[in-house]
């Protein structure tokens, strides 16, 4: 057989160099060793949280590169000894180190064997960042900072008020002992409105919100939110309906709910008359409620963020999470919300609930 015959095998002396290209791509660090614990590769993301240049490390020690303390100086090599472990062991999970300028480092670890149960001949070292995982501290503090502010509110008055009566029962008259009563009760309504809303937000989030839909009228339910909240408080409050409407499909305690967040929303945050329509649905087979106040409206770039956890604006207080379960509940009926300008100024918010089951697969 001659030379010319015989099959070609051409070395590819670029691969290690895309190779090292592709792991620079990688939005997370990347760093591989050898079983004489040399460094094999080291990306650019893994180089910048170790604080050493990538193509120094190549063929370094492992000990001189991965230079990741623990709280008590321990480093990371001293703590984990991949080339010491056990047949069974497949890679070491998550943990927290501190690199040279004190940053916060998460690292995973995947141990490489030639043969299952065998030796290991290599590891591959993966080098996260900890800024997500403080930013995700911080929102958790945030939260619960919230719940405990709006929960405290309430249970001092409870508290104070059941205190109060306890002490000084015999010296009160009756007329002050309704009082208390009913502002205790009112404050325990309170409760149970911010646990529930707790419960639907994490229902929402975790997708296991549970509806029991059926046809219902959207007037009637509309029309019992609107007196129920008029009655406790002194702006005005208007009703308008459009003609006949088709009847909504929906779980009628989940749209009532939706529509409460709204008008009430209107009421704390806007000012003047607040005006409620119901009309049929310019987009889809089925209803929109339009509310609308008087007050300043929401600027356009703020409008996307009034959907998310937590947004308050003003000093009008409340929990942040009513427009977040009104957009969340919508969503699960196959509805949407939209916030606009109102035509005569202030701040306009429709939301387009289906007629027909539309939920989400």
């Amino acid at each position: 057989m001659s030379d010319e015959s015989a099959p070609q095998h051409r070395v590819d002396r670029n691969r290690p160099t895309r190779l090292r290209a592709l792991a620079d791509f990688y939005p997370d660090g990347i760093l591989g060793a050898s079983r004489e614990g040399v460094v094999t590769i080291l990306n650019a993301q893994g180089a910048a949280l170790l604080g050493v240049d990538a193509e120094d490390a190549k063929a370094l020690p492992l000990s001189d590169v991965l230079r990741l303390l623990d709280q008590d100086g321990r480093t990371w090599l001293d703590v984990n000894r991949p080339f010491d472990a056990i047949s069974i062991t497949r890679g070491v999970p998550e943990q927290s180190w501190l690199n040279a300028s004190g940053d916060e480092v998460l690292t995973t670890a995947r141990l490489v064997r030639e043969e299952p149960l065998g030796r290991v001949v290599g590891i591959a070292v993966g080098l996260r960042s900890g800024r997500g995982r403080a930013r995700l501290d911080r929102e958790r503090s945030d939260l619960v900072a919230t719940v405990a502010h709006e929960l405290r509110s309430p249970l001092t008055g409870v508290k104070g008020f059941v205190q109060a009566l306890l002490n000084r029962w015999d010296k009160l008259t009756d007329d002050q002992r309704k009082l208390m009563l009913t502002t205790v009760n009112a404050d325990a309504d309170r409760l149970a409105r911010l646990i529930a809303e707790l419960l639907d937000v994490a229902r929402i989030d975790t997708d296991r919100l549970q509806l029991y839909p059926r046809e219902c009228s959207a007037e009637v339910l509309v029309a019992r939110v609107v007196d129920s909240i008029e009655a406790g408080t002194a702006r005005d409050i208007t009703l308008e309906v459009d003609g006949a409407l088709p009847p909504l499909f929906a779980d009628p305690d989940k749209f009532t709910q939706v529509v409460t967040n709204l008008v009430e929303n209107a009421v704390r945050h806007g000012q003047g008359q607040v005006s409620v329509q119901l009309s049929a649905s310019p987009a889809l087979t089925g209803v929109r409620l339009t509310v609308d106040d008087e007050g300043d409206g929401i600027p356009v770039e703020l409008r996307k963020r009034v959907f998310t956890k937590f947004w308050t604006t003003g000093t009008s207080g409340g929990t942040g999470l009513g427009m977040y379960i009104v957009g969340g509940l919508s969503r699960a009926h196959g509805g949407w919300v939209t916030i606009d300008d109102a035509p005569g100024g202030g701040g306009r918010v429709m939301v387009d609930w289906p007629s027909e089951d539309q939920r989400p697969e």
